[in-house]
C-alpha cells in the first residue's frame, strides 16, 4: 500500500562504504514489501507517511545486506554505505546519531533495550506514564502489579535493580515508595535492561541493571512537545544553539478527579471503600533538562538535571459495631518525598582510535513520613467470661478479670525522616586496537551520605517468656504505654571499583568474545564506628559465535555463552551502627556467579527469535533479624552475611519488527529460585534454620504479549496482555488465645486476646493475574513533517474484576472468629483504568 497521502519525500543514495562511488542496480526493500532499484547515480525516490517510523533494507550482491530505520522527523536526501560481505565490521548501519531502533533491540546473552519510539507506545499509557512500564513487559522480569516499580529480575531481590541515568547511579528511582519510576519516558531516549553476563564497566547489583539514556536536545531544529491528559500535563521544550542544544521537560500529576470518581463510585463497589479515607490524592511534580555543547570536532560537554517530588494524604475514620459496643478508629498519614541530582559528562575523542569520558554527579532523596493512630471504644467481651483457659494461671482477683472490661483508647505516633546524598565520579577509556581488538578501563567512586531520624510512641505488647510467674505458666504480653526514640543515626559510605575490559571480533563477525575484569570495595563509617569489606573480584567472559548468514530464510543465526561474578550492597548498610558489632572484612558484599547460554535467530520476514537459559548461585547474601528484648520492647537487628541461594530459568522471546499492519513481541520467562537464611527468630530468640524456601516475590511463569496493530496510517491500537502465576502464600496457623496484661497507670487486669501464627508452605500459592491494558491512538500530521499529533483513549487492567488472587482469611482478635469474605486480595483497582489523553510536538 503507498504512503502517498499526507507522506514525505525521501531520496536514498547507496554508495560503496570505503569508495563512496554509487552501487547502480541496489534493491531498497520497504516495510510494506515495495522494491525500488538503484539508477546509475545510486538513487532512490520513495514517498513514506510522516508519523511513522520506516524500516527498509537494502542489499547487493556481494555486500553485506543493511537494515535502516528512518525517523518521522526525517526527510529529504539519506544516505546508505554498503561494506563487501567479507570485510564487514559492524551488525548494523548507523547513517544518523538519531537512528531509530528496533522494538526491543536484544543483545544475546547481555541485555534487551527499547527505544524510544516503542516506549511512546507501550509506556505512554493512562495514569502512570512509566519507562517501568515498558521493563515490565521484558524477558526475565518477574510480574509485580500496577503500582510497583520493583520487579524482580531473573529470581534476584526486587531492590537489587539498579538504574543508571547516563553512567550516573540512581539507588532509588522511584516515586510512592517503588510505585513508580522517575523515569517519565518523554524525558528518555532508550532504556536498556542488562540482566546476562553484562559489560564490567558496571557493577553494583547481582541481578539487573537498568540503563537509562536521556533525550538530547537537537542542534538543527526548535522542537516542542506539549501533552495533557486524564492524570497528567507535560511540556518539552528543546531549543538549538551554535554547536549545542538545550531541554527543559516538565511533568505535572492531577489524580484528584480520578480519586473523586472512585468515592463516588465506592458505595457502589465495597473494594474502594479504602479511597474514601484520601485527603490528598496522589501526586508527583518533576522538572528536568538536558543541554550539550560541541566544545570542537572531538570534543563535547554534557549536562542534565532533575528534581521531582511526591506526596500523599490519608485520614481513615471507621466505626466498628458488635453486639456489646462499638470502636470509633482514626488513621492520619502523610508521606513526601523529594529527589533530584546533576551531572555533568565530558567526551573527547584525541584521534579516531580513542575515547575519554569523564563525568561527575551530585545528588539527594529526602523522605519524610508521619503517622497517628487511634483507637477508642469498647473491647467485645469473649464468652465466657472469665476466660476459663486463663483462670487457673491467674488467680481472679477482683481486677484481673473486670467486668465490665475497661474501653479501650490507644494511641500510636510516628515520626520518620530519612535523607541520601550522594557524589559520583567515574573516567572511562576506550581504545581501539585494530584488527578486532577494543581495549576498556576505568575508575568510579560513589560517595553516599544517610540520616535517619525516627520517633515513636503508643501502647505496645511486649512477650513475656513463659515460667515467668510461676511453674507451668504460659507466655504472656503485656500491653504498656512506650515511647522509642527520638533516635538519629548518621553514617556514610564509600563504594570504589576500578575495571578493565578486553574485546575481540573477526573481521567477517563469526566469532566474538568481551573478557572483563571488575573490582569492587565498600566502606561505611559512622559516629566511632568504620566498616571496610574485602575487595571483591568479578571477572565476566562472554563469547559469540554467528552460525550462518543469509541462507535460506535466515538473515542470521547466532549463539552466545557466557559466566562472570557480581557483587553488591544493600540497602541494610545504611542502618550499621557502633552497636552492630561487624569488624573490618566481616562485611561482605552480596555476590553471585552467573552463567548463560544464549541463541538468536534473526529470519528475513522481519522476524527475530532469542532464547536465553541461566543458572545464578548467589552466596554471602546479606539478611537481618530482629530480636526483641522482653524487658523494653526494644527491637535490634543482628547482621548476617551466609545467605544464599540457587536460582535457574529461561527467557523466550518472539519478535516481529517493524511492519506496515501488525508488530510487537511475546515474551515467556520461567523462574525457579530458593533461597535460604541460616538463622531466624522466633519469640525473641535466635535458631537455626536450615530451610530454604521460595521467596514471597516469586513466580515460575511469566508471559506477556505486545501487539501493535495498524490497521491504516493514522491509527494505532497498542495491546499489552500479561498471564502470571501466583506468589507464595503463607499456611495460615490455628487461632489461639493468649493473656494480655493491661497497664494503665497504677490499674492492671489480664483480658484474652487471639493470634494466628501463620506458617511457610513450599505448596500454597496465590491465584494467576491475567493483566490486558489497551491503548488506541489517533494521529495527526501535516503533509510539511513539522507538527505531529497524538490522541488516544486508553484503558488499563480491563480484567481487574476478575478477582483470581487469594489471601488467608482475616480475624477479629478479640472473639478470634474469622471474618466471612476477608479472603479476597486482588491487590490491584477493582476497576479498569479509563483515562485519555492528546499529545502535540513541533
Amino acid at each position: 500500500m503507498p504512503f502517498t497521502l499526507f507522506g514525505r519525500d525521501i531520496v536514498l543514495i547507496v554508495e560503496d562504504s570505503d569508495l563512496r562511488i554509487p552501487l547502480e542496480g541496489a534493491i531498497v526493500q520497504l516495510s510494506d514489501k515495495r522494491e525500488f532499484v538503484a539508477g546509475s547515480d545510486g538513487s532512490v525516490r520513495f514517498s513514506v507517511a510522516d508519523s511513522v517510523t520506516e524500516s527498509l533494507r537494502v542489499r547487493y550482491p556481494g555486500y553485506k545486506t543493511e537494515s535502516v530505520s528512518i525517523l518521522p522527523s526525517r526527510q529529504g536526501r539519506v544516505f546508505v554505505r554498503l561494506k563487501i560481505e567479507s570485510l564487514l565490521e559492524n551488525k548494523e548501519l548507523v547513517f544518523t546519531a538519531e537512528k531509530e531502533r528496533e522494538q526491543a533491540v536484544v543483545e544475546t546473552g547481555r541485555s534487551v533495550e527499547i527505544s524510544g519510539q516503542e516506549l511512546a507506545r507501550t509506556a505512554k499509557i493512562g495514569f502512570l506514564e512509566d519507562v517501568m512500564t515498558s521493563v515490565k513487559l521484558l524477558p526475565g522480569v518477574g510480574y509485580s502489579g500496577m503500582f510497583n516499580a520493583m520487579p524482580s529480575i531473573r529470581g534476584g531481590e526486587p531492590g537489587d535493580l539498579v538504574a543508571a541515568l547516563d553512567g550516573f547511579y540512581i539507588e532509588t528511582p522511584y516515586f510512592w515508595g517503588g510505585g513508580v519510576s522517575i523515569f517519565d519516558p518523554r524525558m528518555v531516549e532508550s532504556v536498556k535492561l542488562s540482566h546476562g553476563i553484562f559489560s564490567s564497566r558496571y557493577g553494583h547489583t547481582i541481578s539487573g541493571l537498568l540503563e537509562v539514556s536521556s533525550k538530547k536536545a537537537s542542534r538543527t531544529e526548535t522542537e516542542l512537545e506539549f501533552g495533557i491528559s486524564t492524570s497528567a500535563l507535560n511540556l518539552n521544550v528543546s531549543i538549538p544553539f551554535k554547536r549545542g542544544g538545550f531541554m527543559i521537560m516538565g511533568k505535572a500529576t492531577y489524580w484528584d478527579g480520578y480519586v473523586a470518581f472512585l468515592k463516588a463510585l465506592s458505595p457502589l463497589i465495597e473494594e474502594l471503600e479504602p479511597v474514601n479515607s484520601i485527603t490528598t490524592a496522589p501526586y508527583i511534580r518533576t522538572a528536568a533538562f538536558s543541554g550539550n555543547y560541541q566544545i570542537t570536532d572531538s570534543s563535547e560537554v554534557t549536562l542534565n538535571g532533575f528534581i521531582g517530588g511526591d506526596g500523599i494524604g490519608a485520614n481513615y475514620n471507621n466505626k466498628v459495631t458488635f453486639s456489646n459496643g462499638e470502636q470509633d478508629i482514626s488513621l492520619k498519614f502523610d508521606w513526601y518525598n523529594l529527589q533530584g541530582f546533576l551531572i555533568g559528562g565530558f567526551k573527547w575523542n584525541p584521534n579516531k582510535e580513542m575515547l575519554l569520558k569523564t563525568s561527575v554527579g551530585a545528588g539527594f532523596r529526602s523522605v519524610y513520613v508521619k503517622g497517628d493512630i487511634h483507637n477508642v471504644g469498647d473491647v467485645p467481651k469473649p464468652d465466657p467470661w472469665p476466660p476459663s483457659d486463663l483462670v487457673p494461671f491467674f488467680p481472679p482477683p477482683p481486677n484481673f478479670f473486670p467486668d465490665p472490661i475497661p474501653p479501650i483508647d490507644s494511641h500510636y505516633l510516628m515520626d520518620l525522616e530519612s535523607t541520601t546524598s550522594s557524589i559520583q565520579a567515574r573516567v572511562d577509556y576506550d581504545w581501539d586496537a585494530g584488527k578486532g581488538f577494543l581495549f576498556a578501563a576505568g575508575v568510579q567512586e560513589f560517595f553516599n551520605l544517610w540520616t535517619r531520624q525516627s520517633f515513636m510512641q503508643g501502647l505496645m505488647e511486649i512477650e513475656v517468656p513463659p515460667d515467668s510467674i510461676g511453674p507451668g505458666s504460659p507466655a504472656y504480653y503485656i500491653n504498656r504505654a512506650m515511647t522509642i526514640g527520638p533516635n538519629k543515626n548518621d553514617s556514610h559510605a564509600l563504594s570504589s571499583a576500578a575495571y578493565t575490559l578486553l574485546e575481540y571480533k573477526t573481521p567477517n563477525q563469526k566469532f566474538g568474545a568481551e573478557l572483563g575484569l571488575r573490582v569492587d570495595h565498600f566502606f561505611v563509617a559512622g559516629e566511632d564506628f568504620s566498616i571496610q569489606s574485602m575487595p571483591a573480584f568479578n571477572p565476566r567472559i562472554n563469547v559469540d559465535f554467528n552460525l550462518l548468514k543469509n541462507e535460506s530464510i535466515f538473515d542470521s543465526i547466532d549463539f552466545t555463552a557466557g559466566t562472570g561474578l557480581f557483587s553488591s550492597m544493600t540497602d541494610n548498610t545504611s542502618s550499621f551502627n557502633k552497636a552492630t558489632g561487624i569488624k573490618d572484612f566481616e562485611l561482605k558484599q552480596n555476590r553471585s556467579w552467573t552463567s548463560l547460554l544464549g541463541a538468536k535467530i534473526n529470519f528475513l520476514d522481519n522476524y527475530s527469535f532469542n532464547i536465553e537459559a541461566y543458572y545464578k548461585y548467589v552466596f554471602d547474601r546479606h539478611y537481618t533479624v530482629s530480636i526483641v528484648d522482653s524487658t523494653t520492647g526494644q527491637a535490634h537487628s543482628e547482621h548476617y552475611f551466609n545467605g544464599e541461594s540457587h536460582i535457574a530459568g529461561f527467557d523466550v522471546m518472539l519478535q516481529k519488527l517493524h511492519s506496515r499492519y501488525i508488530d510487537g513481541w511475546i515474551a515467556y520467562t520461567f523462574i525457579w529460585a530458593r533461597m535460604r537464611n541460616p538463622f531466624s527468630s522466633r519469640n525473641g530468640e535466635l535458631f537455626e534454620n536450615e530451610e530454604w524456601r521460595w521467596p514471597s516475590y516469586h513466580r515460575f511463569h511469566n508471559l506477556n504479549v505486545v501487539m501493535n496493530i495498524k490497521p491504516a496510517p493514522r491509527y494505532n491500537i497498542a495491546l499489552r496482555l500479561g498471564f502470571a502465576s501466583g506468589a507464595p502464600r503463607s499456611k495460615a496457623g490455628k487461632i489461639t488465645a493468649y493473656p494480655v496484661l493491661i497497664e494503665r497507670g497504677s490499674n492492671s487486669f489480664f483480658m484474652q486476646k487471639y493470634k494466628r501464627q501463620n506458617e511457610y508452605s513450599d505448596t500454597l500459592r496465590d491465584g494467576f493475574t491475567i493483566p490486558l491494558d489497551i491503548k488506541i491512538s489517533f494521529f495527526t500530521f501535516r503533509r510539511s513533517g513539522k507538527t505531529h499529533g497524538e490522541l488516544y483513549l486508553a484503558a488499563e487492567g480491563v480484567l481487574a474484576f476478575l478477582k483470581t488472587r487469594e489471601s488467608n482469611k482475616s480475624f477479629d482478635q478479640y472473639t478470634g472468629k474469622e471474618v466471612e469474605g476477608s479472603d479476597t486480595a486482588n491487590y490491584q483497582m477493582p476497576v479498569p483504568m479509563i483515562s485519555f489523553g492528546y499529545t502535540w510536538s513541533y
